[in-house]
């Protein structure tokens, strides 16, 4: 599976991390734009080359089309 930005065609390594709002740093594409901290579920992608933001699916390229839409957050803790 090819992962690039949609808008310049970088291409992240195992190294390219993400911060999630929480303070944690991870490879997003690891977990499918999934913080493993909080759960909170990041749609969209920013590149860190670019610094262009896109549907985090469509970073994903030879896969068939994803309907955003139906994907569920986790439900949160009280």
């Amino acid at each position: 599976m090819k992962i690039y930005c949609p808008e310049c065609e970088w291409e992240p390594d195992a190294h390219s991390l993400w911060s999630c709002t929480c303070g944690h740093s991870w490879n997003t594409f690891d977990t499918h734009g999934q913080c493993p901290r909080c759960g909170y579920i990041w749609r969209d992608t920013q590149c860190l080359a670019c610094q262009k933001w896109s549907k985090h699916h469509d970073w994903y390229h030879d896969l068939p089309p994803v309907d955003a839409d139906v994907i569920r957050e986790p439900a949160t803790m009280m």
